[in-house]
């Protein structure tokens, strides 16, 4: 989609890289495709971003900002308790990646292991997410355990980073198998593990 008058050069350029990055990947899509389809000139770019790397990173934190919002949202139902919130939370997980195009809902499954020993700047950025999301669920885990909701003994920190990298972990199975099988599983092993 052309750039307008009205649309942040800077944000259009961000959006149409996620777009192409979480179905390609970050190596295979290069800087005059995203270009091309935004309609922006070369220098524009580097008006804004000093390399593709850049690039990278300011695509990752706003990710992650507007994913950490979609998961502010689930915590933030009062109407549900702790426990069926953090199942929520899941069942959006599987959700958003049983399309197995991942089309921007998946930037940490599809770029983790692909920009880590590539980009520094990139790698950070996505351990400060993944780190925002366990703190997250940690913090749910706790909201849990007061109310009861939850009869999980042990530290939530490490409880939800360990969630996380079953997760994580079943989502890449989940991309190899075209099933949601794996997710499945994790589910119902987060509920055991949790105690609900």
């Amino acid at each position: 989609m052309p750039v307008t008058e009205t649309t942040d050069t800077r944000e259009a350029i961000i959006a149409c890289s996620q777009r192409l990055m979480a179905r390609k990947g970050y190596t295979a899509v290069g800087l005059s495709e995203i270009l091309a389809a935004v309609h922006v000139p070369k220098g524009s770019f580097y008006y804004h971003f000093a390399s593709k790397d850049a690039l990278g990173e300011a695509m990752l934190r706003s990710y992650f900002t507007d994913y950490l919002a979609d998961f502010d949202e689930i915590l933030s139902r009062s109407d549900r308790t702790w426990a069926q919130r953090i199942m929520d939370y899941f069942a959006s997980w599987i959700e958003s990646q049983s399309s197995f195009e991942c089309s921007g809902k998946c930037l940490a499954v599809k770029l983790g292991a692909e920009v880590a020993d590539l980009s520094e700047s990139m790698r950070i950025a996505l351990k400060d997410g993944v780190a925002a999301i366990i703190e997250r669920i940690a913090r749910a885990i706790a909201g849990g355990i007061d109310e009861k909701s939850v009869t999980l003994v042990g530290d939530p920190q490490m409880v939800a980073a360990s969630l996380y990298d079953l997760w994580l972990g079943a989502s890449v199975t989940a991309k190899l198998s075209r099933t949601t099988d794996s997710m499945d599983n994790s589910l119902v092993l987060t509920r055991k593990i949790l105690g609900i």
